[in-house]
């Protein structure tokens, strides 16, 4: 199980640009200017056969200079108290600051596992200054340049020795249901109307619920857990510190449940930030239920239900093979529903299918459709296997992988939905030397 990593530091140290360089794109704001990170904090990354996630905790620093300090310090407690791992990011050229100690106090007190990276150390005068950053009392400084990349392998391996391993299945091997969202969409109001009491504060204000609360619920021949999260909101929304926390929460009950629900307000239908919170669900491959809540509040004709699951279907596309439950947390409509249909995801992302029977139907689709030629090389696939995940994965073994291109990757992976149902499974294709 993927574990969540935290870059922490005082404003304009480079922590965006090492969040960046580790998670593989573009995805934070980088500026000179401090205190610019506003829009994505969270993404995954990978080393050496270990997947994590990694936040970036720029951005939610608001205000002057003298200001600041109150804030990075609450920032940092946060971090500390929800990461299983922190990097502490300083900067060389500006050497120790009044703020690096007093981080530096608290992850000391914290005990929490800590890699210390001094960042900008992209010449060989500045090597030596390094060295100032062991009065921190932090352990050994890693230099890095995360504008060129340069010393990232060294703390990545660190990280992969230093990183808990935790367990994927839940201590009760019961299936894990999370229940998550942007505020406001009636979240609460199906837990509620699911375990009948009012387990949690529902009220017409965004962000009521702070914490991740889990319910069991064992009726109508189901048994599971219930996750009800904190509502994922736009990043340049999150601006207090309590949600800032919530948003960790969220996205780790996201990262420790088998199935979403991804619940979207049927008034405003499905928009940016739902597609951002799928794609946290996807990129942890985790099975996903879209649940349209509100339904009563539309007004509809006998195609509406139809016209807006293809709606949906057409926005999600590539993975479009989704299970949509039109509900109403206020007439309980559909909700037993919604939740045989996590079942039936829970089912398919847990399936094994036998090698003979994955054999004996897609080797014939491949030999009536085989993968282009490469340069007048033929290509031929002549296996194929499930692998021991978590999540369906499928190994293809062929005599040239290297040529064997995404169009063709997605047509496989269709012919495994189309033989098999994975409906509202990620599932993984590899193409393998034979």
């Amino acid at each position: 199980m993927s574990g969540i990593v935290a870059i922490v530091g005082r404003p304009n140290v480079g922590k965006s640009t090492l969040f960046n360089r580790l998670v593989g794109a573009r995805a934070a704001i980088v500026d000179e200017q401090a205190g610019v990170t506003r829009d994505r904090i969270y993404g995954k990354s990978e080393w050496n056969g270990r997947e994590f996630s990694v936040i970036d905790t720029g951005g939610y620093v608001h205000g002057s200079d003298d200001i600041f300090e109150a804030q990075i310090r609450r920032q940092a407690e946060i971090a500390i108290a929800e990461a299983d791992l922190i990097f502490f990011v300083v900067d060389v050229i500006t050497g120790i600051t009044d703020l690096d100690l007093a981080v530096a106090q608290l992850l000391r007190q914290s005990q929490k596992p800590t890699l210390l990276v001094v960042n900008k150390v992209d010449n060989h005068l500045r090597v030596a200054d390094a060295y100032e950053f062991y009065k921190l009392g932090l352990g050994d400084p890693y230099q890095v340049s995360a504008i060129n990349g340069s010393g990232t392998g060294e703390i990545l391996d660190a990280l992969v020795k230093m990183l808990p391993e935790r367990e994927e299945a839940n201590q009760e091997g019961l299936p894990k249901f999370t229940i998550v969202g942007r505020p406001n969409v009636g979240k609460s109001s199906i837990v509620n109307a699911l375990v009948g009491e009012e387990r949690n504060i529902v009220t017409p204000i965004a962000g009521t619920t702070r914490d991740s609360i889990d319910t069991h619920f064992n009726q109508f021949g189901l048994d599971f857990l219930l996750v009800d999260t904190a509502g994922l909101r736009k990043r340049g929304k999150v601006d207090e510190d309590l949600e800032y926390y919530s948003v960790i929460r969220a996205i780790r009950a996201i990262e420790e449940s088998d199935v979403c629900l991804l619940v979207i307000d049927a008034t405003r239908g499905f928009e940016g930030q739902d597609q951002t919170i799928l794609d946290t669900i996807v990129k942890n491959k985790k099975g996903v239920v879209i649940v349209v809540n509100k339904w009563d509040l539309v007004e509809k004709d006998t195609h509406t239900t139809e016209l807006f699951a293809q709606q949906i279907r057409d926005t999600i596309a590539p993975f479009n093979d989704v299970p949509i439950f039109f509900t109403s947390a206020v007439t309980k409509q559909r909700i037993l529903k919604m939740l045989e249909g996590a079942m039936h995801v829970y089912q398919n992302r847990t399936k094994r299918i036998p090698t003979s029977q994955l054999n004996e139907k897609l080797l014939t689709v491949i030999e009536q459709t085989p993968p282009p030629a490469y340069k007048g090389k033929y290509i031929k696939i002549k296996y194929v296997t499930q692998l021991p995940t978590p999540s369906p994965s499928f190994a293809f073994f062929a005599n040239l992988p290297q040529y064997i291109r995404a169009p063709y990757k997605r047509f496989l992976e269709n012919k495994l939905r189309e033989f098999f149902d994975f409906e509202g499974v990620p599932v993984q294709v590899f193409i393998r030397q034979k």
